[in-house]
């Protein structure tokens, strides 16, 4: 069994901290945006961001070929460009806490479509995973609907966002990629970002760009902080540690989005905020934490 080293874990804290952040910045940053647009603003300079990095430090960054390409488009339609647009449609109507811990319903559905498709075996354990994980979709959908102001159709979307990515989870681990994972990443950013802008342009209405001064640096956060060093560290930490290290930080991510919400967007969680919570952490720990 691998140890982590002190600088690895730091990165994981950190890494941690800002994903579980991300969320209520999102939603200060949706006040003065239109979801889309935040999208394709932020994803496209974050991906020049990543390429003028990952170009500095020698990785070959063009595709080469067909099949290249066409893994930067099949892989990027549900790992990029579905993630990333329905939960952002997700976020301007929830919460960002319940967005969050809706979001992180991920590897639950990553293992239950690897046993539906590709023929992993049923565990007991992946039953318990998906009956916590119904059970906290259940309690938040049942407080949006009683609400008068409620959004449950906003739970279809993060759910939406969670599908996506789940099954570009599982068809990430079946490719057989000849290009960097860095290459992948910044090119299915710029073509989703493209998708996204000429989506804004057609449904949304016109953006206005000037900002106030959390705004601004809520989009300074999301370019650099959230599609330009998370992603760093993740490329280094996911090559070095094992995946039950991985799903810790996984679980952590939703109870940092809860926690911070208060203060970043004034946005208290509710006791159905918090038993769902504690549902998917459950349902991401019986799934992904390996027994010793």
């Amino acid at each position: 069994m691998s140890v982590m080293t002190r600088r690895q874990l730091a990165g994981l804290v950190v890494l941690t901290l800002m994903w579980g952040l991300n969320w209520p910045i999102m939603k200060l940053s949706l006040r003065e945006l239109s979801p889309l647009y935040f999208r394709a603003l932020t994803m496209g300079l974050g991906a020049v961001a990543l390429a003028i990095y990952f170009g500095a430090r020698g990785i070959r960054l063009m595709p080469q070929g067909r099949g290249e390409w066409r893994d930067v488009l099949v892989l990027g339609l549900p790992n990029v460009l579905g993630w990333h647009a329905l939960s952002i449609i997700g976020v301007s109507q929830l919460p960002a806490g319940r967005a969050a811990i809706l979001g992180f319903t991920m590897p639950v559905w990553t293992v239950l479509l690897s046993v539906l498709f590709y023929r992993e075996r049923l565990t007991a354990r992946l039953v318990l995973a998906v009956c916590a994980v119904l059970s906290g979709i259940t309690l938040l959908l049942w407080d949006e609907l009683a609400q008068l102001a409620g959004r449950p159709a906003g739970i279809a979307w993060m759910q939406g966002a969670a599908f996506c990515w789940a099954l570009g989870t599982i068809w990430m681990r079946h490719a057989r990629l000849t290009l960097p994972a860095e290459t992948l990443v910044v090119w299915m950013m710029l073509w989703s970002a493209l998708v996204l802008a000429v989506l804004a342009i057609a449904l949304e209405p016109s953006q206005r760009w000037s900002f106030s001064l959390p705004v601004w640096l809520s989009l300074i956060w999301s370019v650099l902080i959230n599609y330009g060093i998370s992603q760093v560290i993740w490329f280094a930490l996911a090559r070095a540690l094992p995946a039950s290290t991985s799903a810790m930080s996984l679980m952590a991510v939703p109870l940092t989005g809860v926690l911070s919400a208060p203060l970043i967007v004034g946005e208290w969680p509710r006791w159905q905020d918090m038993a769902a919570m504690l549902s998917v952490v459950i349902a991401i720990g019986a799934v992904l934490l390996r027994r010793d």
